[in-house]
């Protein structure tokens, strides 16, 4: 069986390792890789922004699977287009990877098949988003909506700070922002929780605790995680059961709205308070 694995960071160095482990694999190709994977695959010169050239190689090596690892090329459509041309891809589609693309559509899911999560607003400009500022409660939590590399989130003591999330949201840190999400601050401790889809059925994945904060005593700057730990310390069955039943069936149930299913992994960033789970 040869494989395809579309990345160049040290989550698809991870894949590489690990499907290189079964007796199954004939050859695997990284797209673009990295000098990890060189030592177990063979690096393929190809952007992840150059579907067509992914494609033609895919098809020309005879590839029988592709495995997808960075957030960016899901959203842009990937897995969409290798499917049009019977290629065989692990990873959610487009309309599917806009819970990990788009905040502002998780919420709006959240919000229709009453998934718990904190109490937000969407605003579209920097005045509108500071007027509410004025008059919120601190601390408070502030968000990009697009893809942000796991950096994209300020947790704001006061009033100050949070003007200086809006600007910099807004003046592009991210990319482009046509709009942010505010969002009330819950008290708890983060856990994520991980479950592995086939477009029909799921498997849970364990679980995870990283350390975002740059600073000891989750203080400082976001930094996307600098280390984890698996599984989490918080996880027990009556609080999985509450997971599955309250927040990963009823996302699944929202994407069936959008004519979609789920192919992939799919996480859940989550916020434990007193053994109940929220959707962060």
């Amino acid at each position: 069986m040869k494989v395809g694995i579309i990345g160049s960071g040290g989550r698809e160095h991870a894949i590489c390792q690990k499907i290189n482990i079964s007796q199954k694999i004939e050859k695997i190709y990284c797209f673009p890789g990295n000098a990890g994977t060189e030592e177990i695959a063979e690096n393929v010169s190809i952007e992840l922004d150059e579907f067509e050239k992914i494609k033609n190689f895919i098809l020309d090596k005879k590839i029988d699977l592709v495995v997808i690892g960075p957030e960016k090329p899901l959203v842009e459509g990937l897995v969409d287009y290798l499917e049009k041309f019977k290629i065989k891809v692990f990873g959610p589609n487009k309309i599917a990877s806009q819970l990990e693309g788009s905040k502002i559509f998780t919420k709006q899911i959240c919000k229709k098949f009453n998934i718990p999560t904190a109490k937000f607003g969407i605003f579209q400009t920097p005045e509108e988003a500071k007027l509410f500022l004025k008059k919120t409660k601190y601390p408070i939590v502030i968000k990009a909506d697009n893809l942000a590399s796991g950096k994209g989130v300020y947790i704001s003591k006061n009033e100050l700070e949070a003007y200086i999330a809006v600007e910099e949201i807004f003046n592009g840190k991210f990319g482009k922002a046509d709009n942010l999400l505010i969002e009330e601050f819950l008290d708890g401790e983060e856990m994520s929780f991980f479950t592995i889809h086939d477009g029909k059925n799921f498997k849970i994945f364990e679980t995870a605790q990283d350390h975002k904060r740059v600073e000891e005593g989750d203080k400082g700057k976001n930094t996307g995680g600098m280390g984890a730990y698996s599984p989490s310390r918080l996880i027990n069955a009556v609080l999985e059961k509450k997971i599955i039943n309250k927040i990963i069936k009823p996302t699944l149930a929202g994407l069936k709205d959008f004519k979609s299913n789920y192919k992939g992994f799919l996480y859940a960033g989550l916020m434990i308070v007193n053994n109940e789970p929220y959707l962060i």
